[in-house]
């Protein structure tokens, strides 16, 4: 599909404006949210890879206080999003700094990540780079969520999902792969989940 086919609003994008989201990916999160109960009313969420700031908005919409929501992207959230719940962080996810400030903000009830790599066009480039996201969005995952802490994050089909399962598999109760409705059908894009991280003494 063209790049003018993708900036020409869709129903899901049109939706999204009227409810007052940055983009349509929202609703991505939503069935998944629906889906798999990822948050209580005062969880603790880490956003990966968060700009402009869609999921962001959905968790700050669901939660209250102590609940909060620490968020990362090298690009800047919208401007509009503000709140005395979000802890915004500017910079690259593989930053000693930007992990050393992250976890001083943890632990976290769950991790979201949509994150996804500067495009060549070239799938097995593309993939790989995803895959390589993924990896490090486990790595928060493993290092900064509770006992019973959920995960979600975004893979591009043929990136390795099932060798991240497997992995998922060791350190949540539940993990599988699922394609929301929301995704654009010409996109390779879906999403892993990891519930009920486990308990490691």
């Amino acid at each position: 599909m063209s790049a003018k086919a993708y900036e020409k609003p869709d129903f899901w994008s049109k939706k999204a404006f009227s409810e007052g989201y940055p983009a349509r990916s929202v609703y991505k999160l939503k069935e998944m949210d629906e889906k798999f109960s990822l948050f209580t009313p005062t969880a603790r969420v880490l956003d990966l890879g968060a700009a402009p700031g869609s999921w962001t908005t959905y968790v700050l919409r669901k939660i209250r206080e102590p609940g909060k929501v620490v968020a990362i992207d090298l690009s800047p959230l919208d401007k509009a999003l503000v709140s005395p719940l979000l802890t915004f962080f500017q910079g690259d996810l593989c930053s000693p700094e930007i992990r050393k400030k992250v976890k001083a903000e943890g632990p976290f009830d769950a991790i979201i990540c949509d994150a996804a790599p500067a495009t060549t066009g070239n799938k097995t480039v593309d993939t790989a780079r995803s895959s390589g996201l993924v990896e490090i969005a486990l790595w928060y995952a493993e290092t900064l969520l509770v006992p019973g802490g959920n995960f979600v994050v975004k893979i591009f089909q043929g990136g390795q999902e099932r060798e991240h399962l497997v992995k998922m598999r060791e350190l949540f109760t539940s993990a599988r792969g699922f394609k929301p409705e929301a995704c654009r059908t010409t996109s390779f894009e879906t999403y892993l989940a990891g519930l009920g991280r486990k308990s490691f003494s």
